[in-house]
């Protein structure tokens, strides 16, 4: 290193680490750490301003300092006083002057590493003052585990010119105190005049109020127009009222027991599940909109429903400009440490077709789950460690501290808006009462909660201090609560009078002009045909690529194929939906379609997207219709149902004009996403009165493919099938198909649709359509027999591919006798269309047919309509505890035994 340096006393290690940073420095510098680059140089510098150089020991003490301020910087958190109610627990954070080679006499040595934390020469005392000031109080830090240069350069001179000294105006800290109030005062309210009542107080983390008002204003600052919230329940009330702007009206009047959902006829849910939407002006007269999304118990569901609300409103509002929309996800800390969905989202946060610029991640920490104590609930160091699997910087922070909250929740709102990453704060804080209102927390923590018993709330100890700093007078003080209390007591007397506001309308129109189904909205289907000439448009689009561009002879055969089935008149199941997706576009609606392998499909029949064989380039043939067509997005998604089904969602909430799709692999994985479709996907209409256009392809089938790949569970989606809500299908035909896709957007009104798509249908060249059917009608719900229906004795009813099957054996027996009536629509159930065939074929024996176990596929769901169908006789696999078998003989004799059936006389 330096020809004046002997190593002596240095260890091996010592010698060997230092020298190779040494030697990168003089080689490549720009490959080391922007700190030991910095520290090469001042010790180059030192060492060639002193006439004796500089000593090997000096040196060495010099590398030991540099080595314990990194030392905060990566491990400071451990050591910092975040937690408001009890000690910390020891984390071994190993930063003493010990383990770095130095001692008590080295106190008042003068260090040139001073000179790194902007001291510059500077003792050993100061240097370590500084270093506990800054990563030891009451805010922890984490960022040095990113291995992104620019952002740890970032963090650290912010952190470290900030941090120092955080001091925030006279009008921030009578602002902090004003939410505060708000905060405190509108718990200690609903307590009051609601005893007993559940509502998941937020006491014990008030501060929430006042870091939520920060990032928003603070946001808005930086250029956010809007602001997503997702939420559990904890504090929600507290929130909608106090950040939101839900008036109280509202909030008290569902606490009456006559909320205004159930006065529109809705089934409702719990006050604490609801969201809200307001236009509200910051502090610096700046419009926003916030908005809170309804959520159900399972906590952290919402976050990817949340975040796929988010990027709708980048793609089709703000042009894909990611610094317009801030997702605010405000975790627990039990459940952002146990829910799996919580690591789902967060991988999808970088992913092309999920980004949405990062998200701020809000964890109320209160060191409990339910009655679980958080050393049995993670294995995790803190609850927020999953942020690193992503290299998210992490704040933790005293939620006793209001205005060390401020500061970090404005530090993560500068990071998400310059770096447009995911970011977590963790408020540190404690849980007043039980997990509700009602519960006893002593039965499990009596000594925890002996000491929050004992323990001022935020907003005292924050007046408190405040009055001794002599910032405020008591006067103010006191003034500032009588208010708000005053102002509680009119809006609750407003209510008992039954005078409720108007809500106020968002900024956006996308849903004007559409509204709820009626009871015969589903009576007969919208017509859906388009000219040929649009499907020339598409078809020129989609079976064509650039001049120049080699496919591999499998890809340019499926080409050549479509576009002589298109020519021949002869469409498969592919051409039909790129012909509905292409015709929506090409009137102007977005498409966003993903789920895992999409683009090719998984039984390889889309091929939406193409692929040059020597530069992999892609070409999307559904992007060039026509000049003003709408968007594509497609988007083969990371190995996810729970998360990627909740996006979809979202992003179907916030954009109703968007052909919104998502394909499972197999319809059976759609299970592991169930907590969506019970959640949202399926009730989400009649709890919280939003509507959704979502589009679920579930493959489905039983062709031997073992219990794992045969069925979709269509009785799963029938059994919560109900005033409604949700659309099932399983279209026969390809035509049939194309007219209920495109019947998702031509409704006045959005509904969930599940289709049980084919497999083997999609090669079958029994299954082709022409394109007259796709020029002219709409969906039929029900497809008839070409019988006249003289001399029919059997109607066999069914739906999907079975069909097929039952028609090769009608026409092979030769029996005119036998009807075979395809159910294309499960749910809403065509009534209307039923009765007229069972008109026709009055007198008939009426067989339902599936291919299903009995216990399983339609016939449960088809028991609820005896009173119209009347006798009706079951042919199905028998009742299994599992979908299909695994062996291939058994299921060919199984399948063939119940087209027999079927015909037996």
């Amino acid at each position: 290193m330096a020809k004046n340096i002997d190593f002596t006393h240095l260890s091996s290690s010592d010698i060997t680490f230092i020298d190779s940073l040494y030697e990168t420095y003089q080689k490549t510098p720009e490959a080391l750490d922007e700190s030991w680059q910095r520290f090469f140089q001042g010790f180059e510098f030192s060492a060639g301003d002193s006439a004796g150089g500089i000593s090997d020991e000096s040196f060495r003490k010099e590398i030991n300092v540099f080595r314990l301020i990194q030392s905060f910087r990566t491990r400071g958190h451990l050591l910092a006083d975040t937690n408001p109610i009890r000690p910390r627990k020891d984390r071994q954070a190993r930063i003493s002057l010990e383990e770095y080679g130095l001692s008590e006499a080295d106190r008042t040595t003068v260090f040139q590493c001073g000179k790194f934390v902007g001291l510059g020469p500077a003792s050993l005392q100061d240097i370590l003052d500084l270093m506990k000031k800054i990563y030891c109080a009451k805010i922890g830090f984490q960022y040095m585990h990113s291995n992104n240069t620019d952002i740890r350069r970032w963090m650290r001179e912010k952190i470290e010119s900030t941090a120092k000294n955080i001091d925030l105006s006279l009008e921030k800290k009578k602002r902090i105190l004003q939410k505060l109030n708000e905060a405190n005062v509108f718990e200690n309210f609903l307590q009051t005049k609601y005893v007993g009542q559940k509502r998941f107080s937020l006491e014990g983390g008030e501060t929430t109020i006042p870091a939520l008002d920060a990032i928003i204003n603070k946001g808005a600052e930086l250029g956010a127009h809007e602001f997503i919230i997702g939420m559990a329940h904890r504090g929600r009330l507290n929130i909608l009222a106090n950040t939101v702007g839900k008036t109280y009206e509202y909030i008290f009047s569902e606490f009456e027991g006559g909320s205004i959902e159930e006065q529109q006829g809705h089934s409702g849910d719990v006050k604490y599940h609801m969201g809200f939407t307001t236009v509200q002006k910051t502090i610096n007269n700046q419009e926003v909109y916030v908005k809170l999304l309804p959520n159900p118990s399972h906590l952290e569901t919402v976050a990817p429903v949340a975040i796929g609300y988010c990027r709708a409103l980048e793609d089709n509002h703000y042009n894909g400009d990611q610094s317009k929309v801030i997702p605010i996800i405000i975790h627990g800390d039990a459940s952002v440490a146990g829910q799996g969905v919580v690591y789902e989202a967060l991988q999808m946060s970088k992913l092309k077709g999920y980004a949405v610029g990062g998200s701020i991640h809000f964890v109320i920490n209160n060191q409990i789950g339910f009655t679980t104590d958080f050393e049995d609930g993670r294995s995790s160091q803190y609850c927020v460690s999953i942020a690193k699997a992503v290299e998210a910087p992490i704040i933790q922070v005293n939620g006793d501290d209001p205005e060390a909250v401020v500061y970090a929740v404005e530090l993560a709102v500068e990071f998400r808006q310059k770096f447009k990453e995911d970011i977590f704060i963790d408020m540190v804080c404690y849980r007043k009462y039980g997990h509700n209102e009602g519960d006893e927390p002593r039965y499990t923590q009596p000594h925890l909660y002996d000491l929050i018993t004992k323990h001022k709330n935020p907003r005292e100890l924050y007046l408190d201090s405040l009055l001794t700093s002599g910032k405020i007078e008591s006067q103010l003080a006191t003034e500032m609560i009588e208010a708000y209390k005053q102002l509680l007591s009119d809006r609750f007397n407003n209510v008992r009078q039954k005078e409720i506001p108007t809500k106020v309308k968002g900024p956006h129109k996308d849903w004007d002009g559409l509204g709820f189904s009626k009871a015969d909205s589903f009576d007969e289907s919208p017509v859906t045909a388009v000219k040929k000439e649009a499907l020339d448009r598409v078809v020129k689009a989609i079976n064509k690529v650039p001049a120049g561009m080699q496919l591999m002879k499998k890809t340019q055969k499926v080409l050549d194929d479509r576009d002589q089935a298109y020519a021949t008149d002869k469409l498969d199941w592919a051409s039909a939906e790129l012909l509905a997706y292409g015709s929506l576009l090409d009137e102007g609606h977005p498409l966003r379609f993903t789920g895992q392998d999409v683009i090719r499909g998984t039984f390889s029949h889309r091929h939406a997207k193409v692929f040059d064989e020597t530069t992999n380039e892609a070409y999307c043939g559904l992007e060039f219709i026509s000049e003003k067509q709408g968007k594509v997005s497609l988007y083969n998604s990371l190995l996810s149902e729970y998360a990627v089904l909740g996006f979809e969602f979202g992003y179907s909430w916030a954009t109703p004009n968007t052909l919104t799709i998502w394909e499972a692999q197999f319809g059976d994985f759609s299970n592991g996403a169930q907590i969506v479709i019970d959640q949202y996907i399926t009730s989400g209409e009649v709890k919280w009165q939003r509507m959704s256009g979502l589009l679920m392809l579930l493959p489905h089938g039983h062709e031997g493919a073992g219990p794992e790949h045969s069925s979709a569970r269509p009785e799963r989606f029938l059994q919560m099938a109900a005033d409604n809500n949700i659309v099932i299908a399983n279209c026969s035909t390809p035509a049939s198909m194309f007219h209920f896709i495109r019947r998702q957007l031509a409704w006045s009104f959005r509904k969930p649709a599940m289709v049980m798509t084919p497999k083997s249908l999609l090669r079958d060249p029994r299954c082709t359509s022409t394109r007259a059917d796709f020029t002219s009608g709409k969906f039929e719900e029900v497809i008839d027999d070409k019988s006249t229906g003289k001399g029919v004795t059997r109607v066999i009813f069914c739906t999907g591919k079975i069909y097929y099957e039952l028609n090769d054996k009608k026409i092979a027996d030769k029996r005119e006798d036998v009807a075979i009536v395809r159910l294309e629509q499960l749910h809403p159930l065509p009534i209307l269309q039923i009765n007229k065939i069972l008109s026709k074929y009055k007198g008939a024996e009426n067989i339902w047919l599936q291919e299903e176990p009995m216990n399983m596929g339609y016939w449960t769901y088809l028991l609820r309509f005896m009173d119209i169908f009347g006798t009706f006789k079951l042919i199905s696999r028998k009742a299994s505890a599992s979908p299909a078998t695994g062996f291939s003989n058994v299921h060919k004799k199984e399948q063939a035994e119940i087209i027999t059936k079927a015909f037996a006389k």
